[in-house]
């Protein structure tokens, strides 16, 4: 799943709305087609019942919302016991004319922090593509909000509030653009960063946070249009080693340059401590392939996940040969064929507008 259908489950829950009034039928979730606003109200009255066996996503209309998101957050907090809740969506904050962001909603995390005692996974911007474009949404900084959850396992954001394709002409501030520094969380076991472009600024402040217990980190890297401008020597701390002593699995996923973070990672130190690495959703070649086979690290590998990419039949089966020798699980679906433009072969990830 990218960001054409909303979450039908998060951190091994099913997901339960608990919408914003007035609410129309084009802007309800579409993992859960067919669903009239009523029966999500009936839905999440009965899953009140038993508030911890869901994850609970909150949202608003993303034109002209009848309820903002701050007195549908409010009215959550009246309506069902939050105390056993463990996992929290959040989707669309406010109009996509006025480029939804998601500083209101950590604030209120922040806020009302006693109302979530038991609050272990968050996900900020369950935002579908029909919803508003990924570029549009705009971010804040992740690390109070981890200040205020010590115990907080999971972490995923989408979007980053840095991309010169924006609904508006304002330029980004601080309080809109994703922000990765984190002085030490010593809770945080998965973190995972989507966007159609990311800044190799984001990714500095991320590798100079203090994360002991990660072991999972997926990056959507994306395209230089939108944003994407980071470099090996971004990620160098993480490449090397030094940083997250307790990562165990790496996704470097989304790419419109696969086959250079491949050719990156073959020498890269941290290769030896992994057991899963992502490199899907992205514009993986034959050169990436070809680096993939002769390299003895990636065989050294538990899974390797490369759905969607760029190979020709014969390449594929040669790979997931070889790699399957080795004892690898490798993903080789949704292959893609490049679009043509001007006589130019033009590959896209699967994220990037």
């Amino acid at each position: 799943m990218t960001i054409n259908q909303n979450l039908t489950e998060f951190a091994g829950l099913p997901v339960v709305d608990f919408p914003a009034e007035g609410l129309d039928e084009y802007s309800l979730p579409r993992g859960d087609s067919g669903l009239t606003h009523e029966e999500h109200r009936d839905r999440w009255i009965e899953a009140a019942k038993d508030p911890a066996a869901w994850a609970w996503r909150l949202r608003v209309e993303s034109y002209e919302p009848e309820e903002e998101f701050g007195p549908c957050f409010l009215r959550f907090l009246e309506a069902v016991d939050t105390t056993p809740i463990t996992a929290l969506v959040v989707g669309m904050t406010g109009s996509v004319e006025d480029e939804p962001g998601y500083l209101e909603a950590r604030d209120l995390l922040i806020r009302h922090r006693d109302a979530f005692p038991n609050l272990r996974s968050i996900f900020l911007g369950d935002v579908t593509f029909e919803e508003s474009e990924v570029s549009w949404l705009n971010h804040t900084d992740v690390a109070p909000l981890l200040a205020a959850y010590p115990e907080l396992d999971t972490l995923v954001t989408r979007g980053t509030g840095d991309s010169r394709y924006r609904a508006s002409d304002e330029e980004p501030t601080e309080d809109t653009v994703l922000r990765l520094h984190v002085p030490r969380h010593e809770g945080l076991r998965r973190l995972i960063v989507e966007s159609g472009g990311l800044r190799g600024r984001m990714c500095r402040e991320l590798c100079s946070s203090d994360l002991p217990r990660l072991e999972h980190l997926e990056l959507w890297l994306g395209v230089d249009t939108y944003g994407y401008d980071a470099v090996p020597e971004d990620l160098a701390p993480l490449l090397s080693g030094e940083a997250f002593p307790g990562l165990r699995h790496l996704g470097l996923r989304n790419a419109e340059d696969t086959d250079d973070w491949v050719r990156v990672l073959a020498s890269a130190p941290i290769l030896a401590r992994l057991e899963t690495l992502d490199l899907s959703l992205g514009t993986l070649r034959e050169e990436g392939a070809r680096i993939l086979m002769e390299t003895p690290a990636f065989h050294a590998l538990r899974r390797i996940d490369l759905h969607h990419h760029y190979l020709p039949e014969e390449t594929r089966d040669r790979l997931r040969e070889a790699l399957t020798a080795s004892g690898v699980e490798v993903d080789l679906s949704e292959e893609r064929e490049p679009s043509h433009f001007s006589g130019e072969d033009l590959y896209y990830p699967a994220v990037g507008e």
